[in-house]
């Protein structure tokens, strides 16, 4: 480790050397050592390579408290050393950092060498060493070229870690340079598109939600989810999917001019669409600009609808609830049809079947000639009856005559007459009744085929009656089932553009190119990590 040099430096005058100090003890001198190795091999030491070695430690600017360090040391390690430069020199040739901080345990010297120093000391016959002190000036005193293990080592040391804090540097520059190409460059070119390229575009906002017709009735769990959101959720699902499809878009592209309205030149290129876009092209700018939600425990539609110019927004929204409309009540006639099919159906049949009922027990009735066989029937037996009891009469009446002993025989002869008269209309009756009585034609058959379209009749009334009450109350359930779209949000042209919001979409822009890129760096150090290994 070397410093700065400070103002204050030792001069260093040439002084005539002693008898003891020309005579080097073996132990002193340069001693070919491992780093790592306490042990020494003796050296050639010559004046000039003395000398060498002090000035080169005198070029390194030592400061007066690292000198007087060094002479502390060499004090402990039983050295004797002319100077505080010969000090770090005869240290730094055992292998001691004269300016390393170390233990106590580490200055301990071997019995050895303090004794060789010793005796260097009354054979040099100095005095105590007083700090700081000078070394003679010449030849003898210049330093060695060559570097001691701890010098090599910490100089090695220093070059490593320069090599690593330059490779660090240029790691941390590449690693800018990176960010700024694929992380800020692109986040600079989005921010500068949303805040000056991208056309403002307004959105109108609108809610609406789908009710179900108020009526009394209803058993079991239709009757418990009536009125609540659950019993229109699949109506207003079915008319969210019907606003996003494309048969909604073509329909307002027809009514309203949707395509037209984003082929506009003011638009900028990236919302504009082609000068004739497809209607996919279209679909997808649709998919974008209008956007629908439902929410389940509410029942509310909400709808936004953006466009590049207030009113135009707002009239696209309108127009979009009209639709709904429309698309909600052909909804509830399709129900209303779907359940009115069958109830209608098994009326009309009854109908049909009273009526062939009807014609049938007429076509009876007009065969025989008669209205009412059976009661031709009961009149026939009724003169009959009559016949019977008048000729009963008249034989009474003549038996009264007879009996008397000279008769009147004109009143006889007319009571028998009037017998024989009665005899004969009850023999016609009863020809007519026997007629009427027997035969395939005859009124007994006619009025049991009449009494069995009668009863055919009345049966067909009774389910033409139950159709019809059947139907009534079908039509009623169904008109309970009438839905109704009610906007409780009215599209208002706004005031002021809603999109593109710049701040949001520019940190959006950054933290999805520095996710793209940290994903891509990540695979990459994987990849290059599993090849080298």
């Amino acid at each position: 480790m070397t410093t700065k040099p400070t103002a204050r430096k030792f001069r260093i005058k040439r002084a005539a050397a002693k008898p003891g100090n020309a005579k080097v003890d073996p132990a002193e001198r340069p001693l070919a050592r491992d780093s790592a190795s306490a042990k020494a091999t003796p050296a050639a030491d010559g004046k000039g390579g003395a000398a060498q070695e002090l000035d080169a430690i005198r070029r390194e600017g030592l400061t007066g408290r690292q000198l007087r360090m060094a002479r502390r040391v060499a004090q402990k390690n039983g050295l004797a050393p002319t100077s505080d430069i010969d000090a770090v020199r005869l240290l730094r040739l055992r292998g001691i950092d004269p300016f390393k901080r170390t233990n106590m345990l580490e200055l301990v010297v071997q019995a050895e060498d303090r004794k060789n120093a010793e005796a260097q000391k009354n054979e040099a016959g100095d005095a105590r060493v007083q700090l700081p002190q000078t070394v003679p000036d010449g030849d003898d005193a210049l330093p060695a070229t060559e570097l001691s293990p701890i010098e090599r080592r910490n100089r090695e040391i220093s070059e490593i870690q320069a090599d690593i804090t330059r490779r660090r540097r240029r790691k941390v520059r590449m690693l800018l340079a990176r960010l700024a190409c694929f992380v800020f460059l692109p986040t600079a070119i989005a921010g500068w598109y949303f805040y000056q390229v991208a056309t403002p575009m307004y959105a109108t906002k609108s809610a609406f939600l789908i009710l179900q017709a108020d009526g009394q009735g209803g058993g079991g769990m239709g009757g418990l989810l009536t009125g609540t959101q659950f019993a229109t959720s699949g109506d207003s699902t079915a008319v969210q999917e019907f606003l996003e499809s494309k048969e909604a878009m073509l329909k307002l592209d027809e009514d309203v001019g949707f395509k037209s309205h984003f082929t506009q030149e003011f638009i900028d290129p990236v919302q504009r669409l082609n000068d004739n876009p497809t209607n996919e092209e279209a679909f997808k700018a649709y998919q974008k600009r209008v956007k629908i939600g439902y929410d389940p425990t509410e029942g509310v539609l909400r709808m936004e609808v953006v466009a590049a110019d207030p009113q135009t927004s707002a009239q696209f929204s309108e127009a979009l609830i009209r639709y709904a409309e429309d698309r909600v009540n052909s909804l509830s006639e399709q129900k209303r049809g779907d359940q009115m099919s069958d109830a209608r159906a098994s009326f009309e049949k009854a109908e049909a079947e009273r009526r062939a009922a009807q014609e049938a027990l007429v076509q009876l009735q007009v065969e025989g000639a008669t209205l009412d066989p059976e009661a031709v029937i009961v009149s026939l037996r009724q003169q009959i009856s009559n016949v019977e009891i008048q000729i009963l009469e008249k034989e009474l009446q003549l038996a009264a005559l007879l009996d008397n002993a000279r008769p009147n025989q004109s009143r006889v002869d007319g009571v028998e007459g009037d017998i024989r008269r009665l005899n004969q209309q009850l023999d016609a009756l009863n020809s007519k009744m026997t007629d009427a009585s027997e035969g395939q034609d005859s009124l007994a058959q006619l009025s049991v085929r009449i009494q069995m379209a009668q009863a055919d009749l009345a049966t067909r009334d009774m389910l033409l009656q139950s159709a019809l009450q059947q139907m009534e109350q079908t039509r009623m359930e169904a008109n309970r089932q009438v839905r109704y779209l009610t906007t409780s949000v009215r599209p208002v042209a706004p005031e002021e553009a809603s999109y593109p919001r710049s701040f949001e979409n520019t940190i959006l822009a950054f933290l999805i190119f520095g996710g793209i890129y940290l994903m891509v760096s990540l695979t990459a150090s994987i990849l290059r990590e599993q090849v080298t290994s």
